[in-house]
């Protein structure tokens, strides 16, 4: 049993609130537990200086953590001039992850900006944002459908993200922050509705680990993302 009182296999309750900022052409709110992220799609008639001419779209995304979305104070990365290290790993693999269920040729030269704000985090902030974000994305994209922008959808199948790690020689689904701090390794996974792995992130932390962890690991995440699915589908 968990600090939380959750089976090792047992994901954090999901709720996803769509339309959450009405001004944006995609926004949901995804609350994981006691992490929530507000996920926005924003649509611009143009693309980067290197894609321009050959008809092609793009996705991108930015993340960032609120201030007191921690226990303690986090200062406001603008103040300190740019990104950390840790924030411009986390929005290469936001924007890695997106693109690799968007047909980018269906978009014509527009690109979408997907903008995850952490308003709390207790754990998988960065698994929260992609799931999140992918809702946003969606949105963003059926109103570019409906509104005659684009002939059809271009995301190829939902795509969602879960945090899995080894806590005290068990394999868990869906860390807290309690749970990965001290977890000895540490694996963050995003895949496709069709089980296809996007990306795979695993980390030993204080020890390393072995084949079967490792397929114990990702068996755990399979079943979180299809249940994270369950819940993009359901809106």
């Amino acid at each position: 049993m968990r600090t939380d009182g959750r089976q090792h296999d047992e994901i954090r309750p999901v709720t996803i609130t769509p339309g959450f900022l009405p001004a944006a052409e995609g926004s949901a709110l995804i609350e994981i537990g006691h992490t929530k992220v507000i996920c926005t799609a924003s649509l611009e008639e143009a693309v980067p200086g290197w894609l321009r001419g050959g008809g092609r779209g793009w996705v991108t995304a930015e993340y960032g953590m609120l201030p007191r979305s921690t226990s303690t104070r986090t200062q406001r990365e603008v103040n300190r001039g740019r990104p950390g290290g840790r924030t411009h790993e986390i929005q290469r693999l936001i924007g890695r992850a997106l693109r690799s269920v968007t047909r980018l040729d269906k978009l014509g030269e527009r690109m979408i900006h997907i903008d995850c704000d952490v308003l709390q985090a207790d754990g998988g902030t960065r698994t929260a944002a992609i799931t999140g974000g992918w809702v946003a994305l969606a949105l963003a994209l059926k109103q570019m459908v409906d509104f005659r922008m684009i002939a059809e959808m271009p995301l190829s199948e939902p795509l969602a993200a879960i945090s899995v790690g080894m806590v005290d020689g068990a394999a868990m689904l869906d860390l807290c922050y309690e749970e990965d701090s001290r977890a000895e390794v540490d694996m963050n996974v995003v895949m496709t509705a069709g089980g296809e792995f996007a990306e795979v992130q695993s980390t030993g932390e204080s020890r390393t680990f072995t084949l079967h962890q490792l397929e114990q690991m990702l068996e755990l995440a399979k079943n979180g993302v299809a249940k994270l699915i369950e819940a993009q589908r359901s809106i």
